[in-house]
């Protein structure tokens, strides 16, 4: 099949579909419970931050900018790539592609300056002409860095030297057809374990290796890879780990990857893509595609889903996913390239409360009662979170489109990133 035939269909559709987890087994139980980890709960060490949800727990925060948007702390060339920045104590980490190199790089969070340095060839180049850069969030555990490049190359270094402890090739280690934008998904660790939405043949759909050598433990599912990225919880008495795969949603059991629950959700058309990772909350999921596919949310039992609500009118993300706040849900509603609106939805009922046209889509951070929210025009907008009504409190062009990589926010600076910039700004009052 020519994938460059389908090209009408998608957008600049580009994940950070994410990276990262440092989430032990005894992780959260519930979506505003932070997990125990050795990590201080103002890093910002995965995607979607310390929960893996876009919920910051930091308070004190400036309430407004000017019209160059929060002070800026320092700013730093870079490579190409939709791999946003994640944050553990003094280090930062970046991931992207500079020439024929992806490489991963350690900087000073609070000033810039380059820690270390490990790169390695790559020859990818995206079908559709959509960005040759990673598009994985780097994820940051227990001393050790994790990477997913976008032809595959599943990478562990530690985080004090940059010293490669292990890697592996998983396009052809599990024979992975290919897919339209690369491996864009993000990893999860899980107690000892890093998980994987692989894609490969013979069972191996999710594979599960050890995260200290990267050897396989168990592989389950003939699910074929998403941008989506993987989630866990404890709930009604049982371990899941959630999977927004090509073919749907998938729990399985941490323990062995045996599967507890499996539904189909997705589009009918081949030319489609499952990208927004789920929204846990408490003992329920929600899970948000485009292309007609629409959003549902579901009561996650033991071994069933019990489904809510679903429609094609409230939620439908093409590769965002959307935040959580107070009973409602902050999301871009519709096609990227038709012109997504910023929407917030009542949970329980899936009404919308209001909706913003013109902001295409982007990624959001909830922070100190607001909305933080990254454009894929590069506008830096700031929100008050409330269902009353769209309450802007600043805006200010700070990057440049297409901005695909989601923010990180640690100890007061916020980080963002496109293809040629990265800067930190200061977010303390």
């Amino acid at each position: 099949m020519n994938p460059r035939r389908w090209a009408p269909f998608f957008a600049v559709l580009i994940f950070t579909a994410a990276t990262s987890a440092p989430q032990p087994a005894r992780a959260w139980d519930g979506l505003l419970r932070a997990p125990v980890t050795k990590e201080t709960n103002t890093d910002w060490p995965q995607f979607l931050g310390p929960t893996r949800n876009g919920v910051s727990p930091e308070t004190g925060l400036l309430q407004t900018w000017g019209e160059k948007g929060p002070p800026v702390l320092w700013d730093k060339e870079v490579g190409e790539g939709y791999s946003g920045p994640v944050v553990v104590g003094d280090r930062l980490i970046l991931f992207h592609r500079v020439g024929a190199e992806e490489v991963v790089e350690c900087l000073d969070a609070a000033g810039g300056k380059p820690k270390w340095k490990y790169a390695y060839a790559t020859a990818y180049r995206d079908a559709l002409g959509k960005g040759d850069g990673p598009r994985s969030t780097p994820v940051v555990s227990e001393g050790r860095v994790y990477t997913l490049g976008a032809e595959g190359g599943l990478l562990c270094l530690d985080l004090e030297k940059g010293t490669k402890v292990w890697s592996r090739a998983l396009v052809n280690d599990y024979k992975i057809k290919q897919s339209y934008f690369g491996v864009a998904t993000t990893p999860l660790i899980e107690g000892d374990l890093l998980l994987v939405n692989v894609g490969g043949g013979k069972g191996a759909g999710i594979v599960a290796f050890n995260k200290a050598d990267g050897k396989e433990v168990w592989k389950a599912t003939d699910h074929d890879a998403s941008y989506s990225s993987p989630v866990a919880a404890t709930i009604d008495g049982v371990r899941h780990v959630l999977f927004f795969t090509r073919e749907g949603i998938v729990s399985l059991d941490p323990a062995n990857g045996a599967v507890r629950f499996s539904k189909h959700w997705r589009a009918k058309i081949d030319a489609s893509v499952n990208a927004a990772t789920p929204v846990l909350l408490d003992d329920q999921v929600f899970v948000t595609a485009s292309y007609g596919t629409g959003a549902m949310l579901a009561k996650v039992k033991k071994d069933k889903l019990e489904e809510v609500w679903s429609n094609d009118e409230t939620l439908s993300c093409h590769f965002d996913t959307p935040v959580y706040h107070d009973g409602c849900l902050y999301g871009f509603d519709g096609r990227e390239e038709a012109g997504a609106v910023l929407r917030c939805v009542e949970l329980k009922s899936g009404k919308v409360k209001w909706e913003k046209k013109g902001f295409g889509t982007g990624s959001m951070i909830v922070a100190d009662g607001n909305l933080i929210l990254m454009t894929e025009n590069g506008e830096l907008v700031l929100l008050a979170a409330t269902p009353e009504k769209y309450d802007e409190k600043a805006k200010a062009t700070v990057l440049r489109n297409p901005v695909r990589a989601y923010m990180a926010l640690a100890n007061g600076r916020l980080y963002g990133r496109d293809n040629k910039k990265l800067v930190c700004w200061d977010l303390k009052k």
